[in-house]
């Protein structure tokens, strides 16, 4: 059904047509009516359409990752939406709810391609309200979930951090049990028995106090060392648990979504159903 070209001298996407090209373009788009409460389109569905509101109040929002929804706009009489899926034909960035009554005017996909055609400098016009919306939902979007826990640690370890996680590795592999072996091995041999007696051994006879003394040193020092990377290692398993909850955040909020949508749908069968029985019975 064909609207008033008057209509369009309005939306600034069509102020550049002449008035021939907007009865054209006018013959073409149609309007439709949808009350308030109802779902205009949901985040995910196909969008083939740009929708212009003559009357009424859509909400145009999304549900980030924590389930907060976030209203992108609030589009009332003379603005316009959904311009997105007109460039990129992919599915909806964000749902659309109806608050108030809605008359709109739709244009497909197809009716703006001959618009291009026929005035390529709408396009500016195209681009300008596309640019304004992707800077307010840059400036609303919270980080994604999908993060990589060796990003967010291993990248911001200074060298002493790098110093205790080796340290800490290597005090707990079998390279230094064997090397500790081989040096206290040494060390009693030379400082007992006949080797003590010689001039390379005898400088710390029984009960080899310089030893112990050495051996606590290393292990006060390797204590530090080993409790740093400790530290380093529960902070990462803080940050990993909580991208874990994210996700798992995530994947409940999208089921819940999926229930949504199913229950919309089911709502919109029976009202078909309830519709087509009552033309049953009035024939």
């Amino acid at each position: 059904m064909s609207i008033d070209p008057e209509i369009l001298a309005d939306v600034p996407l069509f102020q550049l047509l002449d008035a021939e090209e907007r009865a054209a373009l006018a013959t073409r788009v149609e309007t439709i009516t949808t009350p308030a409460g109802k779902m205009l389109f949901s985040y995910g569905d196909p969008g083939d359409a740009l929708y212009l509101v003559r009357a009424g109040v859509v909400e145009i929002f999304f549900k980030n990752d924590t389930g907060e929804r976030i209203v992108l706009e609030t589009s009332r009489a003379g603005d316009f939406f959904g311009e997105i899926s007109l460039i990129d034909p992919g599915p909806r960035t964000a749902s659309a709810l109806v608050t108030e009554d809605l008359e709109a005017v739709r244009v497909d996909r197809e009716d703006l391609e001959g618009l291009l055609r026929q005035h390529p400098a709408a396009a500016m016009d195209l681009l300008t309200a596309t640019g304004k919306r992707l800077r307010e939902a840059t400036r609303l979007l919270r980080h994604t979930v999908s993060r990589d826990v060796n990003e967010e640690v291993e990248d911001r370890r200074t060298p002493v951090m790098k110093a205790a996680d080796w340290i800490s590795e290597f005090s707990g592999s079998l390279p230094f049990l064997s090397i500790h072996c081989f040096v206290f091995a040494i060390w009693i041999l030379l400082n007992s028995g006949p080797l003590s007696r010689t001039i390379i051994g005898g400088w710390d006879p029984f009960p080899y106090g310089f030893l112990t003394m050495c051996v606590s040193l290393e292990a006060i020092i390797l204590s530090v060392f080993v409790l740093l990377s400790q530290n380093r290692q529960v902070a990462r398993e803080r940050t990993r648990n909580d991208i874990e909850y994210q996700v798992n955040l995530k994947a409940e909020l999208e089921i819940g979504h999926l229930h949504e949508k199913i229950d919309q749908m089911n709502a919109e069968l029976l009202e078909r159903l309830t519709a087509i029985e009552k033309t049953t019975r009035a024939r």
